[in-house]
């Protein structure tokens, strides 16, 4: 069994992820749709926070965010285990290592007491993610604060006052998840915790001291299957004012282009549907529910994981 999902966050004001800054300008990573430019937050930052937030749920992780380095820094516990380490199991790892290292490796493990046969250098990640990207174009929007000198301080970072430039964004972001559920059956209650994660998503990039977005979702599709792509458009949410939508996707639903008991649909796209969508959609044996949380809860039911240890 396959999961797929999107989820759309609600739209905020957004100067949390950034490329390299020129002088004092804070420049926001974009691609290019089209014409236009789109803010876009890695899934890279997306899975560092989830692995912290795993770790807030009280998983098991082997990897630790350091944040008082003078460059992003992490510490690893030990060498990669799945078995142990929730993060490892979900996210992969590569040990980058030579014949002589490995055989140092090799020495390490066996004196740790772990069998060296069980033991990979590399193992691809369980959760497949792409990128979030904004649904509202970048419209060069700048804001700029003042940075205060510091006068008889013990310590200061700068001669004088400092004049900082932000690029900033008003959008709210969809990103893809996917997990083929049976590489996950060693670890159902951590899977479930995984699930509670995406429906909780915070702090995903950068910039903590100055903004506060949200990446946990607004609406969200889920489809369980067993086929091996998703098969709709996975950036397909758009957004008519305050009004959430999928219009193709629930197009093809309708029409029964899809077995409707394979899609959820949760949050604000349910709560902003007129009645004769939700007749039509539930007629097709599509799951409605107007909190994210509350559908990834039956998400996980039905995908039959076992509730999360404590």
């Amino acid at each position: 069994m396959n999961l797929f999902a999107t989820v759309l966050t609600y739209a905020a004001p957004s100067a949390n992820y950034r490329g390299e800054s020129a002088e004092n300008r804070a420049v926001i990573q974009k691609i290019a749709k089209g014409n236009l430019e789109y803010a876009i937050i890695s899934p890279e930052a997306i899975r560092n926070a989830i692995r912290e937030h795993l770790r807030r749920m009280g998983l098991p992780c082997n990897r630790e965010r350091l944040g008082d380095e003078d460059q992003l820094a992490v510490k690893f516990d030990d060498y990669p285990d799945p078995d142990r380490f929730a993060d490892d199991f979900f996210m992969g790892w590569l040990v980058a290592a030579g014949d002589s290292d490995r055989k140092k490796i090799t020495k390490a493990l066996q004196t740790a007491g772990r069998d060296p046969a069980r033991f990979s250098f590399r193992r691809d990640s369980i959760l497949r993610m792409n990128m979030a990207v904004a649904l509202e174009p970048y419209r060069h929007d700048t804001v700029f604060t003042q940075s205060p000198a510091q006068v008889g301080s013990p310590w200061k970072n700068a001669d004088k006052s400092q004049l900082l430039h932000r690029e900033t964004t008003y959008t709210a972001y969809q990103y893809p998840c996917a997990l083929n559920l049976d590489d996950c059956a060693a670890h159902q209650d951590w899977t479930r915790t995984l699930l509670q994660v995406i429906g909780e998503l915070n702090e995903v990039a950068g910039n903590h001291a100055r903004s506060y977005f949200e990446m946990a979702p607004a609406s969200i599709v889920v489809r369980l299957t067993k086929r091996l792509v998703a098969g709709f458009d996975t950036y397909g949410f758009r957004v008519d004012g305050e009004t959430h939508r999928l219009p193709e996707l629930v197009a093809d639903l309708r029409e029964g282009d899809y077995p409707g008991d394979e899609f959820l649909l949760g949050g604000r796209i349910v709560k902003d549907m007129d009645d004769a969508t939700r007749d039509a959609l539930e007629k097709q044996g599509v799951t409605l529910e107007r909190s994210p949380q509350r559908l990834l809860e039956t998400v996980a039911d039905r995908a039959g994981l076992t509730p999360a240890r404590r």
